[in-house]
């Protein structure tokens, strides 16, 4: 197959030197909920056409390299001293996975559980594409399914404007687990 960023012939979707070139993360924070960090590994802007794939069979293929490239890495290097749940946010199986599924599973470590079907919306409102302001008439009104971890890391593909990652860290805060920050792929802040 031909790799999809530079065209040479590749045995992956997306070849070692492109991955270097392209995809070697760079880490962007913003805060919501007052001081609660997100970090970002891209710019939305420079991975727009690999993130489009979720809506595609090819995205699970692009967001597994995605994940080893930016989250895996992210995990190898965090130290905590307790056990840590990774949670993505809203991770219902469409066009065969979920893309949030796959950004949590890369960061599995002795410290770091990636759990599933723990934090789904209510709601069957999509935010894609949608104003700030649709999305604060538009609550996800999240269900929490019981794990054992009390300390989070909040796991999403994209940061527009917070409120996804707000409301379900509210979500989370309601039923005593401690959000210790959110993990994004990309930032799609234009600041």
């Amino acid at each position: 197959m031909r790799c999809m960023l530079c065209e040479s012939w590749s045995f992956t979707h997306i070849c070692k030197t492109c991955r270097t070139q392209y995809l070697t993360p760079s880490l962007y924070t913003r805060k919501i909920l007052g001081d609660l960090p997100v970090y970002s590994f891209y710019k939305y802007d420079d991975i727009e056409t690999l993130l489009h794939t979720k809506h595609t069979d090819l995205g699970s293929y692009i967001y597994s390299i995605l994940a080893q490239q930016s989250m895996q890495h992210f995990a190898r290097t965090f130290e905590y001293t307790e056990k840590v749940a990774a949670i993505g946010i809203d991770d219902h199986v469409r066009h065969g996975y979920s893309h949030t599924a796959i950004l949590a599973k890369a960061l599995r470590t002795k410290v770091i559980t990636p759990h599933y079907g723990k934090l789904r919306a209510l709601s069957s409102d999509t935010y894609s594409g949608q104003s700030f302001q649709y999305r604060l008439l538009h609550p996800r009104r999240f269900d929490l399914k019981p794990f054992l971890e009390d300390d989070v890391i909040l796991v999403d593909d994209i940061l527009t404007t917070g409120r996804t990652l707000s409301e379900a860290a509210e979500t989370l805060h309601r039923k005593g687990k401690k959000v210790l920050f959110c993990l994004t792929l990309a930032d799609a802040d234009k600041h």
